[in-house]
């Protein structure tokens, strides 16, 4: 009796800002790679994941969320997203299954189509946040996606709670082609520990500070030194004075405890002690210049 055929292949997530993309894919790798914020636009990069299970391989790519962005640095995140549907195999389309209220409906409809007309692969939507909805409410959230493409198949789920986790992975997994294991049963991400340590900062700015300054903000790694402890030194950077007197805070108070969370998390990554120093260097209008944007890898 032959044994089942082993899948593998590529699947991207696409969907609209603060749906949950970066929550799944950590409760996918039962793992945290991506830096997860209450604020949208969180995820600036592609972020690839690996699900390894028996008999299949699922090379997952978080992307920014899909919007109509006006800032340059955001017109490069939607690129990225949209030119991630060029390398999958199929297509995790993720969407807040509370967020659309009948006043969004015809707006959302002719956005998300525009999405969604663009991928020529098969696509599996999965409907987040289902814990925050009444049951009754989600079956015309359902019909209401039905109408905008013949999705695979739709699966509500919550990526905070692990709901429906199985069963997502379970329709992903039967369009992937067959194909042969392509990384080790180990390696849940091909980001570098630099680009994770810097990912990690940014989530600490995101959820300490307000308005503006999170979506002004990047992090460069200036050196990276292995050992124990490993010393990490890192650039913050931001686009005006105010914003700079705002990170450092009243007696530098506001960067040292960025510092000191960051440090938490990234020795629990690493398994390792770290020494982290950051200072914050002002780089007028970064966010609309695109030299900066490509030494950030974000052009």
């Amino acid at each position: 009796m032959n044994s089942a055929p082993h899948r593998s292949g590529v699947v991207a997530i696409i969907g609209p800002p603060n749906a949950g993309k970066s929550t799944l894919l950590n409760q996918l790798l039962r793992q945290k790679i991506a830096i997860v914020t209450p604020k949208p636009q969180t995820t600036r990069n592609r972020i690839m994941g690996v699900v390894t299970g028996s008999g299949y391989q699922i090379i997952l790519l978080d992307t920014p969320g899909l919007h109509a962005a006006r800032e340059e640095m955001n017109r490069q995140m939607v690129r990225v997203a949209l030119e991630s549907l060029a390398e999958a195999d199929a297509v995790l389309f993720l969407a807040d299954s509370a967020e659309v209220v009948a006043a969004k409906r015809e707006q959302r409809a002719e956005e998300f189509k525009g999405y969604l007309d663009r991928v020529a692969c098969p696509v599996v939507l999965a409907l987040n946040k289902t814990d925050l909805l009444p049951p009754e409410r989600l079956l015309p959230v359902i019909d209401w996606y039905r109408g905008l493409h013949a999705f695979s198949a739709i699966v509500p789920i919550s990526a905070l709670n692990g709901t429906q986790i199985d069963a997502l992975l379970a329709e992903l997994v039967a369009l992937l082609p067959e194909g042969p294991q392509y990384y080790p049963d180990d390696i849940p991400t091909d980001a570098s520990e630099r680009f994770i340590a810097a990912e990690v900062i940014r989530e600490k700015i995101f959820l300490r500070t307000r308005d503006e300054i999170p979506y002004s903000t990047a992090v460069v790694i200036d050196t990276f030194e292995e050992g124990d402890p490993v010393v990490i030194r890192a650039t913050v950077l931001v686009e005006r004075d105010s914003q700079k007197g705002i990170l450092v805070g009243r007696k530098g108070a506001m960067l040292a405890a960025i510092r000191k969370s960051a440090i938490v998390d990234i020795e629990r990554l690493l398994d390792r002690r770290v020494r982290l120093y950051l200072w914050i260097k002002v780089s007028r209008n970064w966010t609309d210049n695109l030299n900066t944007l490509r030494e950030l890898g974000l052009a």
